[in-house]
Parts: C-alpha cells; structure tokens; sequence
C-alpha cells in the first residue's frame, strides 16, 4: 500500500496534535493536579504514537511510548507531576515537533536523536535523578553512527585504514560573538590546514548563512591528536569551549550500495601528515538525492465545508448568467441591464466567498507565543504572564506567512527591555507578576494587532541620546523632536538602547525588521508609550493582499492606483495657497501644515500646465498626512494586484500593477514608500 497519499493528512493533524500538546503542557504547569489534563496529554501521545507506526515514522511512534510510559506513571500517581518532567514533556515537544518540520521539507524524519532524552525518561520512570545535560543539543559520540549517513561512516573507516584518526569536535562560540559565520570560517581554515572535514552540523551553507546558536560540530579526519586540535581552536578569539572526541566504528556490516571512491587518496601537508582527499562523486550524489527530496508538501489551507458548498453554489449561478449572455441577441435591453446587474451581484459574491475560503484565524500565529514567552521569562528570571484575546480574527493566508516573525521580535523586546525585574516592580508600586497583552481585532479592511505591557515604557531621553551619541542628530534637533518623532528613531537599522548584547536583543535589528517587514506587506506599525507605564505597539494590516478597492488616478496620459485605505479625503487646492518652508512644498489644511507631494516630479513625469486650482489626495502613513497633488480623478474600483515579476522588483514608490477593464495596465503606487 502506497502510504505516500496520507502524508499530507498525516502532517495536518500532527500539527493539531501538537498544537495541543503545547497548550496542555502550559496549562499542566500551572496546574499539575489537574488529572484531565494529564489524560489528554496522554491521549495526545498515544494518538500521534498510532499515526506515526502506520506511516512508518519510528523515531517519533518510539519516543511518544516513552513519553506514554512516563504519563501512565504520573496519572496512576505512581510519580508525582514536578517541573523537571513538564521540562523533560517540553523537551519532547521540541523534538516531535522538529521531526514533523523535517517530514514537511523532505519526507523524512530527519537527524535530531532522542536517545539520551529517552533514557531520561526511562530514568524519571525508575525514580533516578535526570542528568543534567540537555538530551536535544548535542549529540554523544556513539550515537553518532545511527545518525550519520554511510558515506561518512565509510569515510571514516577508509581513514583508519589509512592510519589516520576520525575525531568529532564541538564548538561553541561566545554568547557575545557579533559575526558568528566569520568566527566559523576561521574554525574551518585552522582544521583543513592539516585534516579533511567530513561531516558538519548544522550543514556548512547554515553556518555560513549563521542558521545556527552558538555551537556546531564537525567531524575530521587527521593524524593531529585531540589536544592539539584543542589548543588550535581555543586560541581563535570569541571561541568559548571546545570538546574532542574520537570516534571509533566497526566496519563489518558497510553497506555495498554505498562506497567510498578508491580515488581517496593520501596527501602530504607541509608537516608530512596524511590527510585524506576524499573523492566528492559519492558526496554530491547524495547531495542531489537529498536536494530531489525536499519541498515536498505544498502549503495546504483547511476549509470549513459550508464555505465550499457556497463557492459551487456561486459558480453554479455564474454558469446560468453565462447562458442568459448567450441569448443577448434574443433579450430586450431591459433584461439585458437586468442580467448584468445580476453578474455583478454574483461577481461580488464570489469575491467574498473565495477571500473567506483563504481566510484562517490569526490564532495560526498566536499559538507559538505562549511557549516562547514562558522559556524566554525563565532565561531572564522574570514572572510575565500572557494574556490573549481575538484569536479567531481571520486575515488572508499569505498574511499569517509574513506576520509571524516582526511579532516573534516585538514580543522578545517587551519581555527583555519592557517588562523589569521582580525586583524593581515592586520597587515602582507593581505587581511582581509583569503582564502583556496580545489582542487581534478586526476594523474596516483591516486587522489590527495590538501588543501592550505594562513595563517600564519608552525612556525618550535615553533614545534621543544613544540618536546623538550615534551622530543621528544634534543636541539641537533632539532638542526639537516631538515624542512620536523620537520613537520612530527606534526603527532605524542598528539602533538600540540595550546597555548590552544578549541572546535576546541588543544588537539593534529587531525594530528594523519589523518596520521593514509590516511595510512589504502594506501594513503599518504605531507605538504609544508612557514611562513606567508600559508601551502599545500597534500593527495594522489589509484583510487580503490579492483584491483591493483602489482610487484610480490620471498622470499626464498614465493612470496609476492608490489604495483606498490609505486615503483619508481628496480636495482642491488653489495654487496661492501653497507655499514653500526649507524648499519643501506645504498647505495649511484643517489648521494643520500638510506637506504637499507633486506625484508627476516623483516618478518622473512631464508637469502639466498650470492651473489655479489643482485636486490633492490626502493620503496617510500611520499618523503622518500627505496631500498628492494629481491632474485628474477617474474613480473608485476593486482592483486585482499583480506582481511586478523579479525583473521589475525594488522598484520605488510602486507596490505592483493591475490590468483595467479596457485591458490597459495601471501601476500601483506604494504610499507608504513616498513618505
């Protein structure tokens, strides 16, 4: 039986399994008696133990027994709930989780090693103190042969026939380190001076691409011993530990499918040593199986059947308007009007019916915070309790894909800079527990998500000077910055405030990549801050980014879009009422100075003639205004956003094209981008 076709629906409800699991897990800290919950985590476990024998999957149906194991002691009250086995559940969590990550890119369950983590659970079970090292960092040197792949165990067998010897180091770098990928490539240099790198992980591309923390770990070959490569690496700057150890392997049962080339042969280095070149015919053949193996599952939306039943029954009724247009020439005007007013009611419902089916719950994103918050407030020795509301609000699918990391970064830096020590809350009046709230909600054409704390706010003065200090403004300029203006300080690339670099934050990236990521997907980001009192940072986001109601414009002979959410009224403007303040053009409007944006000398277009009265677009960017002057408004329609294509991308002030009725091509202004 072909179980290749139930992989998909294997995958979708491990995920809600898992899902689960977390929440329970979170909920059986707080409340360790709860016996129900202990019942549903088991349930849980021997749930995804059932799927995974089935689909072939043993390392996760082996390590769900032994979490059941462990469950069916802790509900028969053979072993009572502590936090050292919640942390040993998470940590099996942790590792199913990535099995299933690793299903999803290539069918397979992947490298991680549960061993260690199983024999802890077998020794919580027989009541024997669990050690301390972490079962899922890194990997003991005789585990290494169930993990590794034949060509690096034939590798290593050549070698010690060879009279060479196969050593596995781990590296781990300091917290502190700033350009880990370089410190790593000074790591490769120093060993491939007088030894053959056979095996890294992670894979050299992610420690190149820094997807990694602080450590990794090689294998190589060499005739240098353990000490000597030791004392080699310590003394590379920024390298905070360093273990060898060799490995050893027995060679009887080598596969014959998979062997090393004879091509390997021995070089002399300038001290006379042996080092093995290994052939790369067998590596990049393997490479390319693995590479042919990944991606393998499509992103899938799950779809209530009731929204489905209303899509048929909608082209159900579009087949029948399509066959009343056939007999246009058979029908009256009148009925003709008649028919075409029906087709746009149809048209429009269709629209609604297809953006609902693309629709999921922000709840996607929300689910992973819980976990993260409790593992970061135990790392900074915080009490933070999260509060979560609105998670049914659904937002377009595309959506959920980019919001999750820009709130990942805001949520770290509440925990880290907002929310202060046990300590000094109780210090200022506070409760010792720290709280921060996380809401969804939707308004208009758009969602709004809201992070608030009740931390220590935004210190403005200490941002204005670390902005001086930096050589961003004078003493002078600072002087003159409202408090919104100071904020936005925080979203330059490279600025923080943190005293120093930790795991968390400090080194001044966070706020830019949420800037710049909410702003890709026409979203905007506000703050409100009170000092000691805590901050709201305010994410605002179109409901789809497929189809938009849009304000066309003409330029000259050009028509371009703006989007209708971020236009806040259109008006003329006389030409006297302008004037100009440091040779930037403003009007007063509504009392307010209104900056004035001449469209046409942005994108590069002929003035037209001078008239005394011009029509201006108030558009908005958060709070900031804007008035586009433009030579003519066509009207409002709902328009189709098309992508520029990677030839035409990073173009600015344009957000991608559409195609009009009359079959002409109008460009999509990026208003967000002419500020």
């Amino acid at each position: 039986m072909d179980i290749n076709q139930y992989l998909d629906m294997f995958i979708e409800e491990s995920k809600e399994h898992l899902q689960f699991l977390n929440e329970h897990l979170l909920n059986l800290e707080k409340n360790p008696d709860d016996k129900d919950l202990i019942n549903e985590i088991f349930r849980i476990a021997h749930t995804i133990k059932g799927m995974s024998g089935t689909m072939g999957f043993n390392k996760i149906a082996t390590l769900t027994h032994e979490m059941e194991n462990l469950l069916d002691a802790v509900r028969s009250n053979k072993i009572a709930i502590c936090s050292e086995i919640v942390d040993l559940l998470f940590s099996c969590f942790d590792v199913l989780d990535d099995h299933i990550s690793n299903i999803v890119n290539n069918g397979k369950e992947g490298e991680q090693d549960s061993t260690v983590l199983i024999q802890q659970l077998n020794e919580k079970l027989s009541g024997k103190k669990l050690k301390s090292e972490s079962s899922c960092s890194v990997k003991e040197n005789e585990q290494f042969k169930n993990d590794l792949d034949e060509y690096v165990i034939n590798a290593i067998n050549k070698a010690k026939n060879k009279g060479l010897k196969a050593h596995n180091v781990l590296v781990g770098l300091s917290k502190n380190c700033l350009l880990k990928s370089a410190r790593a490539f000074i790591v490769f240099n120093t060993l491939e001076a007088y030894s053959e790198i056979i095996y890294s992980s992670p894979p050299a591309e992610d420690i190149e691409d820094e997807r990694f923390d602080n450590e990794f770990s090689l294998i190589l070959v060499t005739k240098r011993t353990k000490e000597e490569i030791e004392n080699d690496l310590l003394m590379i700057s920024e390298i905070e530990k360093v273990k060898v150890k060799e490995i050893f392997f027995e060679s009887d049962n080598l596969s014959e499918e998979i062997q090393v080339s004879d091509s390997i042969h021995e070089i002399v280095a300038t001290e006379n040593e042996a080092i093995l070149d290994i052939s790369l015919d067998n590596k990049k053949s393997i490479q390319e199986k693995k590479k042919n193996t990944t991606n393998i599952i499509g992103k899938t939306v799950r779809v209530d059947i009731d929204r489905l039943d209303n899509l048929m029954n909608l082209v159900s009724e579009l087949i029948i308007i399509k066959t009343r247009l056939e007999d246009t020439g058979n029908i009256e005007r009148d009925n003709l009007n008649e028919t075409i007013e029906y087709l746009e009611r149809i048209t429009t419902s269709l629209h609604d019916a297809v953006m609902k089916v693309r629709m999921v719950p922000i709840e996607r994103v929300f689910n992973r915070f819980p976990r993260m918050v409790r593992d970061l407030a135990k790392e900074l020795g915080k009490e933070i309790e999260l509060e979560m509301t609105g998670e049914e609000t659904e937002v377009d699918r595309t959506i959920i894909d980019e919001i999750g990391d820009p709130l990942i970064h805001l949520i770290r830096n509440s925990l880290d800079h907002g929310i202060e020590s046990p300590e000094t809350r109780k210090e200022r009046g506070k409760p010792s527990i720290g709280k921060i709230k996380l809401k969804a909600y939707p308004d208009g054409n758009n969602v709004v998500i809201e992070l608030e704390d009740d931390g220590a706010g935004i210190n403005i003065e200490k941002v204005k000077s670390k902005a001086i200090a930096r050589g961003l403004l004078t003493q002078a300029e600072a002087d003159e910055l409202t408090v919104n203006e100071a904020i936005n300080l925080l979203f330059l690339p490279g600025f923080s405030t943190a005293e120093s670099v930790s795991d968390v934050s400090g080194r001044g990236v966070g706020l830019d990549v949420v800037k710049n990521k909410i702003e890709s997907i026409n979203g905007i980001v506000e703050v409100e801050t009170s000092q000691y009192k805590g901050s709201t940072f305010s994410i605002r986001l179109p409901l789809t980014l497929a189809i938009i109601p849009a304000l066309l414009i003409n330029l000259k002979d050009e028509i371009y879009a703006l989007p209708l959410s971020s236009i806040r009224e259109i008006t003329p403007v006389k030409s006297n009422e302008v004037r100009k303040i440091q040779n930037q053009e403003v009007v007063l409007f509504r009392n307010n100075t209104l900056p004035i944006i001449r469209l046409n000398r942005v994108l590069g277009i002929q003035d037209s003639i001078e008239s005394e009265e011009t029509t201006m677009v108030v558009v908005k960017k958060g709070d900031k205004e804007a008035g586009l002057i433009v030579d003519k408004l066509i009207g409002q329609q709902e328009i189709v956003i098309k992508s520029l294509g990677k030839f035409l991308s990073g173009i600015p002030y344009l957000a991608g094209a559409t195609i009009l009725g009359n079959g002409q091509i109008s460009l999509i202004l990026d208003v967000n981008s002419l500020f």
